[in-house]
Order: C-alpha cells, then sequence, then structure tokens
C-alpha cells in the first residue's frame, strides 16, 4: 500500500510543529528553574579533612524534569591561581521539585599555605568560580554560571614574636623567655607545637626552644617560650627562626629580626 506523498508532506510538517514547539516550550520552561546559592563556608569533616561547603537550591518550576544536573567550582586566589576544583551531581529534579544540594570539596591546607604564607597570616577572600549545567526534558543543554567570594581566616594572624627577657641561670647560660602572641581567624583549631631557634649577628645559635599550644578558632594566643641562651654567643641583634608544625599544616622557617 503506497501512501500518497500529500499525507507524508502533511505527517512531516505535523512533526515540525511538534518538535519546534516542544522546543520552544523546553527553552521557556528554563524561566522556570529558580537557583540558589547559601553561604560557602569551610569545615571539618568526620575524617578531619577540611572541606568546602556551597550549599545549592534547585527549584523547578518548569514544564519539564531536569535531567543530570551538575555543579562545578574553582576555588582561586587573588592572582586568580587555581586553588581546587569539584563537581557535584544529581541524576534527576522532577518537575515541581525543589532539592538543596551540598556540593562539598577536601581542601589540603597544608598546600594552600605552602602555596603562599600570606593565608597564614593574613585574612583574604576567596573567588569562587561556579557553573552550573543541566539538560531540560534530557534533550536541552543549559548551562549558567557565577562568581562569588568567601572570607578565609588566618591561622596565624598578626603573629609576633615580643621583647625578649632574660634572667640568671649558670655562669655560661641565661634564661630568655619570648613572649608569643596571634589570633586564630582560622576554621579549625591551631594545635601543634611552635619552634623558635635564636640566632646572633654572625649567624650563630644563641638558642632554642619549642612550647606546645592549642588555641580554637576565633580566639587569640598569649603566651611565652623559654630556652636556655648561651651568654657568650649574645649579641644586640640577630634573628628568630620561628616553625610551626600542626594537624593540618607545616611551616618555616618565618624569620624575624631583633636588635
Amino acid at each position: 500500500m503506497r501512501i500518497p506523498i500529500r499525507m507524508i508532506g502533511i505527517a512531516t510538517t505535523f512533526f515540525w510543529i511538534f518538535l519546534i514547539g516542544f522546543f520552544i516550550s523546553a527553552v521557556y520552561s528554563v524561566k522556570d528553574v529558580q537557583f540558589n546559592f547559601g553561604e560557602p563556608q569551610f569545615g571539618l569533616n568526620a575524617n578531619s579533612e577540611a572541606f568546602f561547603s556551597l550549599p545549592v537550591s534547585i527549584i523547578n518550576r518548569g514544564l519539564y524534569d531536569i535531567s543530570v544536573f551538575r555543579i562545578f567550582t574553582q576555588i582561586s586566589d587573588n592572582a586568580n591561581i587555581a586553588i581546587v576544583n569539584g563537581s557535584t551531581s544529581v541524576p534527576v529534579i522532577k518537575r515541581n521539585d525543589e532539592v538543596t544540594v551540598m556540593h562539598n570539596m577536601t581542601v589540603n591546607v597544608d598546600d594552600l599555605l605552602q602555596t603562599d604564607q600570606n593565608y597564614l597570616f593574613n585574612d583574604t577572600d576567596l573567588r569562587i568560580y561556579v557553573v552550573l549545567g543541566m539538560s531540560i526534558a534530557k534533550m536541552i543543554p543549559v548551562e549558567a554560571s557565577a562568581n562569588l567570594s568567601v572570607r578565609w581566616g588566618a591561622p596565624l594572624y598578626n603573629f609576633a614574636l615580643g621583647q625578649v627577657q632574660y634572667s640568671a641561670y649558670n655562669s655560661s647560660h641565661l634564661v630568655a623567655t619570648v613572649p608569643i602572641s596571634f589570633e586564630n581567624h582560622a576554621f579549625f583549631d591551631v594545635a601543634g607545637n611552635i619552634r623558635v631557634r635564636m640566632y646572633n649577628s654572625t649567624n650563630r645559635r644563641v638558642g632554642s626552644g619549642e612550647i606546645s599550644v592549642v588555641v580554637p578558632p576565633d580566639s587569640s594566643y598569649n603566651g611565652s617560650l623559654q630556652f636556655y641562651a648561651s651568654i657568650t654567643r649574645l649579641t644586640a641583634s640577630g634573628r628568630f627562626d620561628v616553625y610551626f608544625s600542626t594537624a593540618f599544616f607545616d611551616y618555616g622557617p618565618l624569620v624575624i629580626h631583633y636588635g
């Protein structure tokens, strides 16, 4: 049985009308999809690993389901150098559904601090580039992007060594007391050891000491470190080499001159 060419033409016309109508309705449906970003933040997971978390809410009021919803983020410093990136996927978001996705990325704090010591001692804003990708009705790809920022709090903000005080010990050594102060603006405890080595103006070691600290977030530390200083090697000027060793980072030496 042969189908008249005219009927084929009509069927083809209806097919294209349907396809164009579907495409237009799918594209139009995008305007009824809303995205809301929660407050980005750093935190600690159950394994005591540092992570970055970004809550993303998707409200699908469109005519079709959203399939393969993807979140991609890249965190960069002020020089636009990438620090970490990651992605999260949601298979399906049904029509008239509202879904909140927690997009998490593990952050290697030690690598971050080794990249730039300013992260240790100075608060700063990190840039977050977010790309949202999805398919409407399993056919129409849609992509949107946004720029956000998150505050990075320095774990050793305003770190300083105070004036060294000396007291008698024996004929060859004095007891040196070095005041130490800083503020922990980070999201994790600064728990570990601070080691100080004192050198004179001829680069000879005068003495060294170590102290343990536990400083919770949003807390300040004011303490002192004591060690024996060689009387014969003391000079009016010199330097301190300071080393930090904690659960999240190791750093040193931080060179602080005196005199």
